[in-house]
């Protein structure tokens, strides 16, 4: 191998670990809305995009740091999560997982309009001094946006593990994620555990919004974009599995950066696409998803 070809492949792992971390901040929360309520949020893109713009308007209109804004925009969209959770998805008895995509989806367009109302259609970026620059470690140069949302994202995922393995409420939550019907049998407030889990999956989404309009120039639509790449990361690490989704994360975005930098941009939008194909063909389960039915 070439030295150019090596140093382009080390420069797509690096920037696929860094990313990693970002993309399962912002797919976490689509497995454990699975794993608890048995929906599959399609608009948990569109979460994410909303999340960039409220950074963005804090940064522009009031002068507030993305990072530090996060102290506006978690609170926010939790809340905002738990009304979602309330007002729409709740509601949904039979054909839930069905039911939920039809549902999501017009929530996620409805995101959109807003967006496109307020804001037009043109593309929008973050920019900030820590946006554009860049730390040398040998012959890499490494952009200081991708350190500081990794380190974003560990810290938030941490955070997460504490509460799901050492609070009442994290138990709660993992007892309905195994069964559900056994979990209301002995008292656990179902209803209250999905709208709080929801209201969680929602802020960690936004939060993954303030580094990608920081990284990505996005427009209302870009929530198309994130589709793919967030359901390869779920579907191979398995639904309701929050350690599948960081492995997952490490393979599915360490594989389209390398594709990237070493073959082309072109083709790495479509790795995801394979990886979900191969996963449903071989292990529709994911790597670490349940074989067996979920309890409803």
């Amino acid at each position: 191998m070439e030295a150019r070809d090596l140093h382009a492949l080390t420069l797509g792992i690096v920037d696929g670990v860094l990313a990693a971390g970002v993309y399962a901040l912002m797919a976490i929360g689509l497995s454990l809305v699975f794993g608890v309520m048995g929906i599959v949020n399609i608009g948990q893109s569109a979460f994410v995009v909303l999340g960039g713009y409220l950074s963005y308007a804090l940064l522009r209109y009031m002068g507030i740091d993305p990072f530090l804004g996060l102290i506006v925009t978690l609170p926010v969209f939790f809340v905002f999560g738990i009304i979602v959770e309330r007002l729409f998805l709740r509601r949904l008895e039979r054909d839930r997982a069905l039911l939920s995509l039809l549902a999501t989806f017009a929530i996620a367009v409805v995101i959109e309009g807003f967006l496109g109302l307020v804001f037009t259609g043109n593309y929008i970026k973050i920019h900030a001094r820590y946006v554009v620059e860049t730390y040398k470690v040998g012959s890499i140069y490494i952009p200081v946006i991708y350190v500081y949302a990794f380190a974003l994202s560990v810290a938030l995922l941490f955070s997460l593990y504490l509460l799901l393995y050492h609070t009442t409420f994290g138990r709660s939550t993992r007892a309905t994620m195994q069964d559900r019907f056994g979990a209301q049998v002995i008292g656990i407030r179902i209803e209250r555990v999905s709208a709080i889990t929801f209201g969680l999956g929602t802020a960690l989404a936004a939060a993954g919004g303030t580094v990608y309009v920081a990284t990505d120039a996005v427009n209302p639509a870009s929530w198309y974009d994130l589709i793919p790449i967030l359901f390869a990361v779920v579907i191979l690490g398995g639904l309701g599995s929050l350690r599948g989704v960081l492995i997952a994360s490490l393979v599915v975005l360490v594989s389209t950066d390398v594709v990237a930098v070493v073959w082309s941009p072109i083709w790495s939008g479509l790795v995801a696409y394979a990886i979900i194909l191969a996963v449903l063909a071989i292990r529709p389960q994911g790597l670490f998803g349940q074989s067996e039915a979920r309890v409803a």
